[in-house]
């Protein structure tokens, strides 16, 4: 009979658990009868996948939050090496978290484990030097973005170009008519989506900027203005409304979602989006947006002091310019948001612009991701 083959995996939040959940059904289809277990999240354990400790044992935010929590999750770093050491699984492989994973990558390949990191770390915005710790942890880099490769490449590191998910599963075009008449909003007035983050941690920085910002639009600009807020969980649609209250803001026509982001965005003129993976979805639905973000005073100074780029927003990053707005931190009040989004949505020529630089993006990014990770890490396996 031939050896089971033993798939270790670590993700430490939603999008990873979304590639990982991918990936080990792509895996699954070649490798029927392999084991998958380590830290993931519902979609992940969705296909199977055996989660030694939740994936939110992982999810922090910024340097602060990492420090608060440095114990806990060097403990399970330390429990979860000493158990993969022993098992020696076929093959581990980190879905982002490079603070976590890249250690532990090190320690299993110096014991003879294959391990492969999939989503490279922003080493093109910031702490480039760590490709050099990327070079000893790694057996192959499975990058989503095409300006990664070459780094890689030049650094004699392997690595595979697999492009990203979004991009396979999102049409190239969204029908806004039709998505309005899915949710029963409006046709003809302006609909705003506010996508204020996943993770409580940011509901806390950002809710009620979100919320006084749709009260500028409703009072100073627009006044039939309409607004779709997705949210992943219970708790932070708890925090949203908990600011709606707090803002005196039960007036104003918030349309709280569970889930279905694309639907919100899709539905869309302009969106209102939290820096981070939302904002490549909304990209993909060639969707003008305005990107912010607010994190502690002490992350931001660090962060702002490490970057190398004038922009943080993945698709301003991806088209290597300021394809839209970025206003963060202390600029991020609910007045200048207001204006940056009804600029945007007033401006129709900037919005078909922005949409056919999106559509470049989409185009470059549609690489049908799982299967072509599916084959790197097979010709790792073999």
């Amino acid at each position: 009979m031939a050896r089971v083959v033993r798939v270790a995996l670590v993700a430490g939040e939603a999008s990873g658990d979304l590639l990982g959940g991918h990936l080990i059904a792509a895996l699954k289809s070649r490798l029927p009868d392999a084991v998958f277990f380590g830290i993931g999240g519902p979609a992940m354990e969705a296909q199977g996948f055996d989660a030694w400790w939740p994936m939110d044992a992982l999810s922090v935010m910024g340097f602060v939050d990492a420090l608060k929590n440095a114990r806990e999750i060097t403990g399970i770093r330390r429990q979860l090496k000493k158990r993969l050491l022993e098992l020696k699984p076929d093959v581990f492989i980190g879905i982002d978290a490079p603070d976590f994973n890249l250690a532990l990558e090190a320690d299993l390949k110096r014991a003879g484990v294959r391990t492969i990191h999939y989503v490279s770390p922003s080493i093109w915005a910031w702490r480039g030097g760590r490709i050099k710790k990327i070079g000893r942890a790694v057996s192959r880099v499975l990058a989503l973005f095409p300006m990664e490769p070459p780094l890689y490449e030049k650094a004699g590191i392997p690595v595979t170009y697999v492009g990203h998910p979004f991009a396979d599963q999102i049409p190239l075009e969204t029908d806004r008519r039709a998505v309005r008449e899915k949710l029963a909003l409006p046709r003809d007035l302006p609909v705003f989506a506010l996508l204020p983050g996943s993770r409580r941690g940011e509901l806390e920085k950002m809710a009620a900027t979100f919320v006084q910002t749709a009260r500028v639009i409703r009072e100073k600009h627009l006044p039939n203005a309409q607004f779709v807020v997705p949210l992943t969980t219970r708790e932070t649609r708890l925090q949203f409304e908990a600011a709606i209250y707090a803002c005196g803001a039960s007036d104003i026509p918030f349309r709280l979602l569970f889930g279905h982001a694309r639907d919100a965005l899709g539905a869309a003129d302009v969106s209102l989006v939290a820096s981070g993976t939302a904002t490549l979805e909304a990209a993909l639905i060639k969707r003008p947006m305005v990107i912010t973000y607010k994190m502690a005073g002490l992350n931001y100074w660090l962060g702002k002091r490490l970057v190398y780029l004038p922009y943080v927003g993945l698709p301003n990053v991806l088209a290597g310019r300021f394809v839209v707005p970025e206003i963060l931190q202390d600029q991020a009040t609910p007045d200048n948001l207001a204006e940056a989004l009804v600029k945007l949505y007033e401006d129709k020529d900037n919005a078909a612009a922005v949409a056919e630089t999106f559509t470049d993006i989409h185009l470059q990014l549609r690489q049908n991701t799982a299967e072509k990770a599916a084959d790197a890490v097979l010709a790792c396996l073999n």
